[in-house]
């Protein structure tokens, strides 16, 4: 399986893992709680795998930066979480990073 492959289950299962935090309610609910920690530990184990042939910063740059938009849009959409102007422009300029990253970065190869 290639690297992107890899960091893109990593992404994936970070994203449920923080959503099933947020459902356990402070770990209150054991279901949700108990999903969380085992989708961390396999996002970690894929990020791990990702890192074999993708450099270590460049990787996790993605992983955490495509994390967090994709949090911040099911906060938004699922949780209700309100986003003001500022909290908008600091998303966006991650997603630029993570954009200017994979567009123009040699760093990955």
């Amino acid at each position: 399986m290639s690297g992107y492959a890899w960091l893109a289950g990593a992404i994936a299962t970070e994203i449920v893992s923080t959503s099933l935090l947020k459902l356990s309610e402070g770990f209150t609910r054991p279901l949700p709680g108990a999903g969380a920690i085992a989708l961390v530990a396999v996002s970690f184990y894929c990020l791990a795998q990702a890192q074999r042939t993708i450099p270590m910063g460049i990787g996790y740059a993605i992983w955490s930066g495509v994390g967090i938009l994709a949090i911040t849009a099911i906060g938004w959409v699922g949780f209700r979480q309100k986003l003001d102007v500022p909290a908008v422009l600091g998303i966006s300029l991650i997603l630029a990073g993570v954009l200017v990253i994979r567009l123009f970065s040699r760093a990955e190869a």
